[in-house]
């Protein structure tokens, strides 16, 4: 089975040191490229994350703060990184809820404008829950008939999350070989922003999803409210959010030039 791909497509896994997308870093990183003809490149790094590892989390991935004390930073990585996936759809398991966001949070972190405006994301972990409700363990030995050995290491997360997206393609009939359905069927709700606070109305119109404001117009809120956008770039939101409530801002003021 090869993907139907009209683009390259990344396939990538993080492991960090927590869940928070705004605080928390990158201590490994491994991205499976795989190309329209079939061709296949792959890059592991492990990554020097600037803070703490917790011990619980070690726990799940091994990685150590001794590991990766002499290893480079994300920003040492990041042009490297997006050398290799700038030309790309991505791809992973539960991305679109984590390992997207927390890697867009490093990128602009680095200086690096990244964003999915021209790319596709496709969620393995939605397809799957979708289908079938499991974890990646399972869906691997599910789909593939073996056992995940070095589960919770980037790479062997990362592999078989290619070898379970091409196992879906080729086990269900509704599930197309083709990227731009598969970035529509893994999507959840529509958002601008990777985080949730952002989300798109009936009419695709982005409005708040949280707080007093929810389910308002963001343009009407900042127009009305204008103290409201200097709190949220003050707070404790991610970047990529901050970026999103800042390009809404400029083009509703162009619109009115």
């Amino acid at each position: 089975m090869q993907l139907n791909l009209t683009k390259p497509i990344c396939f990538f896994d993080l492991e960090t040191t927590g869940i928070n997308i705004s605080k928390d870093r990158i201590v490994e990183i491994s991205i499976l490229k795989v190309f329209p003809n079939g061709k296949e490149e792959s890059k592991t790094w492990l990554v020097n994350p600037e803070m703490p590892i917790p011990k619980e989390v070690t726990e799940i991935h091994g990685i150590t703060n001794e590991k990766v004390a002499n290893q480079p930073t994300f920003k040492e990585l990041a042009k490297e990184v997006y050398n290799m996936i700038k030309d790309s759809d991505l791809s992973g398991f539960n991305s679109n809820r984590f390992d997207i966001p927390l890697l867009a949070e490093e990128m602009l972190r680095a200086d690096i404008d990244f964003d999915m405006k021209n790319r596709l994301a496709i969620d393995v972990q939605t397809i799957f829950h979708k289908m079938e409700q499991r974890t990646l363990s399972a869906a691997y030995k599910f789909y593939c008939d073996k056992d995940l050995e070095g589960a919770h290491s980037a790479e062997a997360d990362t592999n078989a999350t290619y070898e379970v997206l091409k196992a879906q393609i080729a086990k269900y009939d509704e599930v197309e070989n083709d990227t731009k359905f598969l970035a529509e069927f893994s999507s959840r709700k529509k958002f601008a922003d990777f985080a949730g606070f952002i989300a798109y109305n009936k009419e695709g119109v982005e409005c708040f999803s949280f707080g007093k404001h929810k389910g308002k117009l963001v343009t009407e809120v900042l127009e009305k409210e204008p103290g409201y956008f200097g709190w949220l770039l003050n707070a404790d939101f991610p970047l990529y959010t901050k970026k999103v409530l800042t390009s809404i801002k400029l083009r509703s003021f162009n619109n009115k030039l």
